[in-house]
């Protein structure tokens, strides 16, 4: 498995090798010992979701003593994945990065805790899967705006489908980070 940085302390890509032969492909999707040394992480739950084209979800997360680091993928199709650093002591607090995720590609996108994380379906019937340091919380359970004008994020669309959580969540001029 290739660790990548990125501008954001702590959030890395992470890009499995992968094995193809005419039978089609085998990857290790996690591996605890290889990527032990720099990911500090003990999963308790995964989870699934399916999406079409148009999308958006997030900018979620959880609010301590229940909040959650995430290894995120794509099974099929393709997203862009934002994470935001919520993170006060951060010289990044505010700041955001983005992704690709695809089947294509392969890589994942480790968010710690103390991050909003957020996805933008880019193909019907995309398979997003994600691995959990915590459990879900429904009483922790909080999102950002995703497209608040502090932020400036731009999620590469207009209007895109979005849950009526998510077009009610919290701008963040108003947000006390609890991280």
């Amino acid at each position: 498995m290739q660790i990548e940085e990125t501008f954001i302390k702590d959030l890395l890509i992470i890009t499995p090798v992968v094995f193809t032969d005419n039978r089609g492909y085998f990857l290790e999707s996690y591996h605890k010992q290889k990527l032990a040394s720099q990911l500090n992480a003990d999963f308790v739950q995964d989870n699934e979701s399916q999406s079409q084209k148009g999308v958006l979800r997030g900018l979620h997360f959880q609010k301590p003593p229940y909040s959650q680091g995430k290894l995120v993928r794509v099974i099929t199709g393709s997203v862009l994945d934002v994470a935001v650093d919520l993170r006060k002591g951060s010289t990044t607090y505010g700041k955001h990065f983005k992704h690709i995720l695809s089947s294509e590609n392969k890589t994942q996108l480790y968010v710690p805790e103390g991050f909003a994380h957020g996805f933008l379906v880019l193909e019907d019937r995309t398979i997003f899967s994600y691995k959990c340091t915590g459990y879900y919380h429904k009483e922790a359970e909080c999102s950002l705006l995703w497209n608040d004008s502090t932020l400036n994020i731009d999620w590469e669309i207009e209007n895109p489908i979005i849950s009526d959580k998510d077009k009610n969540a919290e701008k963040f001029a108003n947000f006390n980070s609890p991280f």
